[in-house]
């Protein structure tokens, strides 16, 4: 289930990885939908898990033939991720530090670097649940609902028009119209978000725009690193995704971008 060897871009059908996709990403919204809705724990025990996993991918990514030390990388991780949300005092942050540390220790000089990934997994985590916890169960709703609009539009909208790449030389496979197509999506996500529950600003609906360029540029990010391991996908937990990492790449860079915007600004309640 480590990182698997890149294929040619453009073999077999274009369509034919459309029906494993549809069913493994409707298997994960609904575990991930539940566990939004009950919160508290239950959340929480999700956000750590899959947090724990991803690392793992990226350490079998990096380091593909020490398997053992992945899974002790990623047990690090868990723990240090679970003592953050236990603990809310401000020097607790330094505790993020702790497992990149370690895998710096351990890692060949060239492949250090990567490591920073591992860092903004804990941190995207983190803020998570954390969005759960102080601005409920919407907005965090609102911001994988941008994700995966953004996602699907992207797919059928480039698969469909196809056109010049985005970034070619990072991710090969995606076009300006699946990335516009993600916008123009995330954009109508917004509008309705707003009218059905925030009804104060139609801010909300370039902040969902940038939400989802905030989200592709995860993606692209990840894609980047599994460019430059030489794999297609970070595993294959999930048919037709690849691994966790492949499937919350862009969520990750969401959650980043939103904890920046509130630690500027903030995000008005939405009742529940």
């Amino acid at each position: 289930m480590t990182g698997q060897p890149a294929t040619p871009p453009g073999a077999g059908d274009r369509w034919a990885d459309l029906a494993p996709r549809l069913i493994s990403g409707a298997v994960i919204a609904v575990i991930g939908l539940v566990a939004i809705i009950l919160g508290g724990p239950w959340f929480t025990m999700l956000a750590v898990f899959a947090c724990a996993v991803m690392v793992w991918e990226l350490w079998m990514m990096i380091e593909p033939g020490r398997p053992t030390s992945g899974s002790i990388f990623a047990a690090l991780v868990a723990s240090v991720l679970s003592g953050m949300l236990t603990f809310t005092s401000p020097w607790a942050a330094v505790l993020f530090l702790v497992a990149p540390i370690v895998g710096w220790a351990t890692l060949r000089r060239e492949r250090r670097t990567w490591l920073a990934f591992a860092l903004g997994i804990q941190i995207a985590g983190w803020g998570l649940v954390m969005f759960r916890h102080e601005y409920g169960f919407t907005w965090l709703v609102w911001m994988v609902l941008i994700i995966i609009a953004a996602d699907v539009a992207g797919y059928f909208v480039g698969k469909s028009l196809g056109g010049p790449k985005f970034w070619p030389r990072v991710s090969p496979k995606k076009t300006w119209s699946g990335t516009i197509g993600g916008w123009v999506a995330a954009a109508l996500v917004g509008a309705v978000f707003d009218l059905l529950f925030v009804r104060t600003s139609w801010e909300i609906i370039p902040l969902s725009v940038a939400l989802a360029f905030a989200g592709q540029m995860g993606d692209v990010a990840e894609s980047a690193l599994k460019r430059r391991m030489g794999v297609k996908d970070s595993s294959t937990l999930i048919p037709g995704h690849g691994g966790l990492f492949d499937r919350f790449d862009a969520l990750l860079g969401a959650s980043l971008f939103l904890l920046l915007v509130v630690g500027l600004f903030d995000l008005p309640g939405v009742g529940f």
